[in-house]
């Protein structure tokens, strides 16, 4: 497959694409792989600041949503809630509300996050925010929302995206009403941390019972 990007970075997806067939065999063909790996890896090109870590980026991204195409497809089971939730940039709220779930639930739950409108970097307020709470964001890194995670979502929990989020039948929709963390003061955004701290342990209490 042909794509606009640094010849190493190429070869390192091509390794990637590789190593995904091996994981996928018998589920996916290496076509599909592929396509996934370098369709992911220009989807994060389109609004990234930074390109060198690019590839393990989409290598990340391209694996996640191979699983989560796994699991909606049936090839794959899970015994665990799989959770998404999507706000517009994904730098911000979602990211808040997916790190705290996975620190709360551990290993009980899947998280992911998306942005309908991602940015290019997790907004390092709300890094700092949550590592002062002693929760790592080392890795998170802004996506795109793509159809196969939201199939595989048994609850999707949209934060102000509007319509941007694909509906269907037989998954649980949660929308919160929260304050964008973007351009805020370290003070505000500590009191969104803390309203997304609340509606996260009150809400993984109904579900985790």
């Amino acid at each position: 497959m042909t794509i606009d990007a640094p010849e190493l970075d190429v070869h390192v997806l091509q390794r990637t694409a590789d190593d995904l067939a091996r994981t996928y065999e018998g589920m996916f063909s290496a076509e599909t792989i592929e396509r996934y790996v370098f369709e992911s890896y220009t989807a994060l090109a389109r609004t990234a600041t930074i390109k060198r870590y690019l590839a393990a980026l989409a290598r990340n991204f391209a694996s996640d949503r191979l699983r989560a195409l796994a699991l909606s497809q049936g090839k794959i089971q899970s015994t665990v809630p799989q959770v998404l939730f999507v706000c517009v940039h994904n730098a911000g709220r979602s990211q808040i509300a997916a790190a705290l779930l996975k620190h709360y639930a551990g290993s009980g739950v899947e998280v992911r996050s998306a942005g309908s409108l991602p940015a290019s970097e997790v907004d390092p307020v709300v890094v700092e925010t949550l590592a002062s709470r002693g929760i790592d964001m080392a890795g998170a890194f802004p996506k795109p929302l793509t159809d196969d995670v939201v199939r595989a979502a048994d609850y999707v929990i949209t934060m102000g995206c509007g319509d941007a989020c694909p509906v269907y039948p037989g998954k649980n929709y949660l929308d919160w009403d929260l304050v964008d963390p973007a351009e805020q003061t370290p003070e505000i955004t500590r009191q969104i941390v803390d309203d997304i701290d609340d509606r996260v342990r009150a809400w993984w209490a109904t579900v985790h019972r």
